[in-house]
């Protein structure tokens, strides 16, 4: 039918695409044995990672969550795409041209998909608000960055733009090429008035907020002139491409850097984070008109690839084994505020989490101005640990020279040790205040085990923020999901003690990973009931449905897993994934042809040792005087069969 993908299309696609690049730009990925990465799964919470990709096979599978697939379903469950997006989504990445049955394509409107097609709108919007900045009548954006020490080459780094005053604008220019009004609206570049639509930003700096591909989903907009009306900050309202609650600004620029030093440095705003990586601090991010939630924080440990087990923060600063998190605040009531929001979040972390507080109030847009790049990189430095900065500034309220001042500061301060939710860290915490407060260890402890524990909001509807308003309490997409696919049945798993049951998946594993290091002879030799465990089983089917492994010599190995995929059931097809993509015990490359021969050949061995006790039993019970034919076919095949194992032995 028309709008269909033609097969051979997605196949190239397929074959086109590094699935360890489109993950990678969403979890930092780490090596874990010959071939396999893995790292935190994006689609489930989780402290150590069990989300393994195998880029030879193209798949990847999340043995917490039991997610998989190949790049495109990553890309479907990542963004919340239906197939046709994500296929173009990946095609226009890997530069193929996709063609479409019947001559066909996708709906009018939505050409070359309705995602890309905002994607461009964002493309050509940011283009177009570079060169207005440029422009006679941004002379009122222009001076606002030089105010803040900002020259023009910062501006190009960071897409630093200006929408003009007029009504239309952009929407004069996207229509001009080829947006519809429709897509324009949906895109949030233009707002629906009774007289028809018009430019959302007018008159204000932007910036462009970029996703972790670097693709452009929406903007941040500061006021300029005082006849401006609108808030001071206004963003791209919610649409399919812009979540403000899992947006990050600059961390296109910044998951390189995270991922590499384990740190990540939340600061309050677009100019913070420009002085900032200007600043040498280039792993700054900050939220977007929202609070810094429970969907950043995943964000955030995907990039840290935090694998820690629980917080296991120290009492100083120092290196982190998770990674980092720092916080930066104002030093007044307000950033007093926000670090108490964020303590709430900051227990979600396996990393260690600090605030970086600057005593006069300035942020890192002004320390830059004040004091230079060094000042902003001191601020970072002398960081300290979340917990402690809540601690003390519960205890700053109170004097605690006199026996009065120290009680009451015990009592404010006894909530927040007891919400801390590392069971070993705690105590440590009860010593430090006891310490803090010249008071008895006994008692402190007995005051914060007695304590209603303080803890942030659960709901994600707190946080930091870049523009100090209450949270949103808006929704996601209101159209739901683009596709959501029916369960499949699922298969009964084996007992992974059961040795037969593992060396039947170790022979499938190797015959899916590393076909090619395995004599097809061999492994093809097996008959239908070679593989005892039912599930094992009906992967094998599938295997000798694709053609065995003679079909797979030849073939690049994400085509044969596909090949097999195919040939499998829907029950089945979680599992092929699952065996293709988990770690094989053999980690040396030198030595991989061996083990994956060597497994099969133990499987093989299993079977002949099975199928050569029931000839003896059918020996045995055969009479040799009553049949002797009978007997001697019996005879004959024992010894056949003894004779196949004796020459597999002998070979391995």
């Amino acid at each position: 039918m028309p709008g269909l993908i033609r097969r051979e299309d997605v196949e190239a696609v397929r074959e086109r695409t590094r699935i360890d690049e489109v993950v990678g730009e969403h979890v930092t990925l780490r090596p874990a044995g010959v071939g396999s990465l893995k790292g935190l799964c994006p689609f489930h919470d989780e402290r150590s990672p069990s989300f393994h990709v195998r880029p030879q096979v193209g798949r990847w599978h999340c043995f917490g969550c039991g997610e998989g697939g190949d790049a495109i379903s990553f890309v479907q469950k990542i963004h919340g795409l239906g197939f046709t997006d994500a296929v173009e989504m990946l095609a226009q990445r890997a530069g193929v041209q996709l063609r479409y049955e019947d001559g066909g394509g996708p709906r009018r409107g939505e050409e070359p998909g309705r995602r890309q097609r905002l994607l461009d709108a964002h493309r050509v919007a940011a283009e177009f608000y570079t060169e207005q900045l440029v422009g006679p009548g941004a002379a009122a954006a222009r001076q606002f960055l030089a105010e803040r020490a900002f020259e023009r080459s910062d501006a190009a780094t960071f897409g630093v733009g200006y929408a003009p005053q007029g009504w239309d604008g952009l929407l004069r220019h996207l229509r001009g090429r080829g947006f519809t009004e429709p897509e324009l609206v949906a895109s949030g570049l233009v707002s629906q008035g009774q007289r028809g639509v018009y430019d959302r930003f007018r008159g204000r700096l932007v910036w462009p907020i970029r996703d972790v591909t670097g693709a452009t989903v929406g903007f941040g907009a500061r006021r300029l002139f005082d006849e401006d009306q609108g808030p001071k900050y206004l963003n791209t309202p919610e649409t399919a491409l812009y979540k403000k609650s899992q947006v990050l600004y600059g961390i296109d620029l910044a998951k390189r850097e995270i991922a590499k030093h384990r740190r990540v440095v939340v600061v309050e705003g677009y100019t913070d984070v420009m002085a900032a990586h200007l600043s040498g601090v280039t792993t700054a991010v900050a939220t977007c008109g929202t609070a810094f939630g429970p969907d950043h924080v995943r964000v955030v440990r995907r990039l840290l690839g935090d694998t820690s087990s629980g917080a296991g923060v120290q009492l100083v600063s120092g290196e982190s084994v998770g990674g980092e998190v720092v916080f930066t605040f104002d030093g007044d009531a307000a950033g007093q505020k926000a670090a108490l929001r964020a303590f709430g979040e900051d227990q979600r972390f396996s990393a260690q989490t600090f605030v970086a507080v600057e005593p006069t109030g300035k942020d890192p847009c002004e320390l830059r101005l004040a004091g230079g790049p060094e000042a902003v990189r001191a601020l970072v430095d002398q960081r300290v640990p979340l917990f402690e900065f809540v601690v003390r500034s519960a205890l700053a309220r109170f004097d605690l020279s006199t026996p009065e001042g120290r009680v009451a500061a015990l009592r404010a301060a006894a909530p927040v040790v007891a919400g801390i939710r590392d069971t070993a860290l705690r105590p440590e915490y009860a010593r430090a205040l006891a310490g803090w407060l010249g008071m008895e260890s006994d008692t402190v402890r007995r005051a914060v085990s007695q304590a209603r524990p303080l803890r942030g909001p659960e709901d994600g509807t707190s946080g930091t923020r870049t523009d100090g308003a209450r949270p949103s309490r808006d929704g996601g997409d209101p159209d739901g999901p683009a596709e959501v696919a029916p369960t499949a049945p699922t298969l009964l798993r084996p007992d992974p003690r059961d040795p037969v049951a593992q060396r039947e998946r170790q022979a499938l594993e190797v015959v899916l990973q590393c076909p090619h290091q395995v004599p097809p002879a061999l492994f093809d030799g097996l008959g239908a009931d070679a593989f005892g465990v039912p599930a094992w089983r009906a992967v094998h089917d599938a295997v000798r449905a694709a053609g065995g492994l003679a079909e797979a010599q030849g073939r690049p190995e994400a085509e044969w897993v596909g090949l097999v995929t195919e040939q499998a059931s829907d029950a089945v097809r979680p599992l092929v994934t699952e065996l293709a993509v988990s770690p094989l015990p053999e980690d040396r490359p030198s030595a991989l042809a061996t083990y994956a021969a060597g497994v099969v050949r133990s499987l093989v061995d299993l079977g002949l040792t099975r199928r050569i006790a029931d000839a003896k039993g059918l020996l045995q019970r055969t009479d040799p005087s009553g049949d002797p034919d009978a007997y001697s076919r019996a005879f004959a095949d024992l010894l056949d069969l003894e004779r196949q194992r004796r020459d597999l032995r002998e070979v391995s």
